[in-house]
């Protein structure tokens, strides 16, 4: 199973750089989308439904703003939108597939530009991974995260300290939920690399971004009985529709 997770920042944009093309070459089941910037009644059935997909989507109540979708090959069994707290549901933050065997969601926590919004949200939305860790249903929780957990995930690390999105607090809370709360870092279980990332601040496009300072903000996540299950994860640093780069994870399951 090929799960491929993207922040298209925009999918309107992201089409016309060639989103669909890139959609159509992955011969991936599941394709998380974050942040489309659009609500789902405003784009065309060639966005909705791309060939051999099933596109689901939650709109936010703000317009131009957040928004997820997931691509299915397979028609899921149920689709939950959101998570039933208001920053999050309003917001458009969290959808979820749910298969047989396990779920697959796709997920954006806040960026930070609101530190206070953010801590909310991260207090709530630990809540729920805690509740989530004590089912026995498995989830793939996919997207956008906003936070680069060790100083491996980022260039210049040192002088991003009090930046949203590596700040002291925030990586505490990534080592909650990677610790005590049981989950697991798909890509590092493979990639122990540094200068691995899928988000860069201010791309220049003359540049190849492996070259350039970025950070790893998005992530695959899984309770820890999935940990064997995963078999290759990379970053593709060839798409170039976004400013993140898709991350991908193959595991020996199937829908």
């Amino acid at each position: 199973m090929k799960i491929a997770t993207i922040n298209v920042n925009g999918i309107r944009e992201a089409v016309g750089r060639g989103f669909l093309d890139w959609l159509a070459n992955q011969d991936a089941d599941v394709v998380c989308v974050q942040n489309l910037k659009a609500k789902s009644f405003e784009l065309d059935d060639s966005i909705l439904y791309p060939e051999g997909y099933e596109g689901y989507f939650l709109d936010a109540e703000q317009d131009g703003f957040s928004g997820v979708g997931i691509y299915c090959r397979k028609i899921p069994k149920a689709i939950m939108y959101g998570l039933g707290f208001p920053q999050c549901d309003h917001e458009a933050r969290f959808l979820q597939a749910d298969y047989d065997r396990f779920s697959i969601a796709s997920f954006l926590m806040p960026d930070g530009s609101d530190p206070a919004a953010k801590q909310a949200f991260m207090a709530q939305y630990q809540e729920y991974l805690s509740k989530m860790a004590r089912k026995r249903r498995e989830y793939i929780i996919c997207g956008t995260w906003h936070i680069a957990h060790k100083t491996i995930d980022l260039a210049n690390w040192a002088d991003n300290q009090t930046t949203p999105g590596f700040k002291p607090e925030e990586r505490a809370w990534m080592d909650q939920v990677f610790g005590p709360t049981g989950f697991i870092d798909t890509f590092r279980e493979i990639n122990r690399e540094a200068g691995e990332y899928t988000w860069w601040p201010a791309l220049d496009q003359d540049q190849p971004r492996e070259r350039q300072e970025g950070w790893r903000i998005d992530y695959q996540v899984v309770g820890p009985n999935f940990r064997r299950h995963v078999v290759d994860a990379w970053i593709d640093y060839d798409a170039t529709f976004s400013e993140y780069a898709p991350l991908i994870v193959e595991y020996d399951l199937t829908l």
